[in-house]
Formats: C-alpha cells, sequence, structure tokens
C-alpha cells in the first residue's frame, strides 16, 4: 500500500468507534480491571474522552463495573463463539469431556489460543459436591499458562516463530528461553504435569488436541486429590490423553468432511 493509499483510508475514519475499540483492546491486553484514570493515561486520552464510551460500552453489556475497576464481560466472547470453527470445536469436545469428567470424578476445561494468551471456551464440573473449575472466558499470557507449554511445543514452525517474536517483546529473552526449553520436554512427552501456581494441592494436567497443521487447543484435568482417591493420578493422566486423542481424531473427521 502506497502513503497516498494509506490516506485515502484514513479519510474513512470514525472517531468514536475507535476510542470504543481502543478501550475493549485494552482491557483485553491488560487482563485485570482499570478505572477511567488509568485507561486514560495508557490510551492517552482524556477521562472526559472516554467517560462516554465505556458509559455506552457498559450499557451493552461488553464491560462490567467492579471494584477494581471496569473489566470485560463475556458478551465479545460470546460472539467469537457462535463463529463455525470454535462452535464445532466444542460440539465435538462436549461428549467427550462429560465422560472424562464422570470416569475422573474431576472437572476438565477446553482451552484455545488467542493471540499471546490463553482463553477457556469450555468447562464440565465434577461430579460430586466438591470441585475445582475456571470460568468460561478467562484469559491468561501463554508464558504463565500451563497449557501455554503445550501450544508453544505443539506448535508448527511458523507458529512458533509469530509466538516467539511475540513473547520476546513481552517477557524478555531469559524467560522465553525457559518456557521454550519446558515447553519442547511437554511435547516430546505428550502431556503437562505440573503443580497449580494459583491453589495449592491441585496438579494441572493438560493434553494437546491436535489439528492438521499443529496443536488448536488443550484440555485440562485440575487435579485434586480426594479421600479415598476415586482415581489416581496416573490413571487420569491415562484418561485424559485419550480424551483429547478422541476429539483430534473427531475434529480430523470434521476437517475432512
Amino acid at each position: 500500500m502506497t502513503p497516498t493509499d494509506d490516506a485515502e483510508d484514513r479519510k474513512y475514519r470514525a472517531p468514536a468507534l475507535e476510542k470504543g475499540l481502543d478501550v475493549l483492546e485494552l482491557l483485553s491486553s491488560n487482563g485485570e480491571p482499570m478505572t477511567p484514570s488509568q485507561m486514560s493515561a495508557t490510551l492517552g486520552r482524556s477521562v472526559s474522552e472516554l467517560f462516554r464510551m465505556i458509559q455506552v460500552l457498559e450499557f451493552r453489556g461488553y464491560i462490567e463495573q467492579s471494584a477494581e475497576g471496569y473489566r470485560l464481560t463475556n458478551r465479545l466472547f460470546t460472539l467469537g463463539m457462535s463463529q463455525a470453527p470454535i462452535k464445532s470445536l466444542v460440539d465435538v469436545a462436549l461428549p467427550v469431556m462429560r465422560s472424562l469428567a464422570a470416569e475422573t470424578s474431576q472437572s476438565c476445561h477446553l482451552v484455545v489460543p488467542s493471540g499471546d494468551q490463553i482463553v477457556v471456551i469450555a468447562r464440565i464440573e465434577g461430579p460430586g459436591d466438591l470441585g475445582y473449575s475456571v470460568r468460561i472466558g478467562y484469559r491468561r499470557n501463554i508464558i504463565e499458562a500451563t497449557s501455554g507449554l503445550m501450544f508453544y511445543g505443539c506448535a508448527n514452525e511458523r507458529q512458533k516463530a509469530v509466538l516467539h517474536a511475540i513473547l520476546i517483546d513481552g517477557s524478555g529473552a531469559q524467560k522465553v528461553k525457559r518456557f521454550v526449553a519446558a515447553a519442547e520436554t511437554a511435547a516430546a512427552a505428550g502431556h503437562v504435569e505440573r503443580a497449580s501456581d494459583f491453589v495449592r494441592g491441585v496438579t494441572d494436567l493438560v493434553a494437546p488436541i491436535m489439528g492438521a497443521d499443529g496443536v488448536i487447543a488443550t484440555l485440562i484435568t485440575p487435579y485434586i486429590e480426594r479421600t479415598p482417591p476415586t482415581c489416581p493420578l496416573d490413571e487420569t493422566v491415562t484418561r485424559l490423553r485419550a480424551a483429547a486423542a478422541a476429539i483430534s481424531e473427531e475434529m480430523s473427521a470434521v476437517s475432512q468432511a
């Protein structure tokens, strides 16, 4: 595109829409609630300039107010979930996830990558009165998430190159170097087993769901030791990997249909 072409494109601007999109993108990338003053400082816009945008986005249900500030709701996530590829993945995965939860007496989550983050798109609660689960729409930086090891380790070379550049920019070379080494180990093992850094007594078990061109999602069981044990950890890992393989196989059949 030439400078002239770019200038022509910029004639067609919608300043109010751009402000609203700036707010949504900022809250998504930040991952934590933000006050109008924090948004103003980050975006380089005045609080009064953003006030009306914030009010409209809240009224339409895209953001909500909490004690710490404004945060995204699941409305954008719900709109994205209506798209055919994601809907097909969830449709395929949910029956398998229900069986996995029943067999292991543990909850399980379906996670996909979104830029440099992971996002939970489906979950099945474990049977019984006690359990541990994460809300649908939950996001976390790939480099901080157990699923991130599988997303990087099982990605194709093009995906790795893009993600590596993003992670270097955001986390620094040394942290990324350790992450890459752990991701390669995870990919070679075929699953990840790591103590949760959020909840004591929970072990994150993660297996990849593969597509024709690399990993497309991960299946996670946040394993909780029960007394008496209902399904040992080693058996849960075996069942988790079998469930992920079954989803991978069915997704492959769907894509070829």
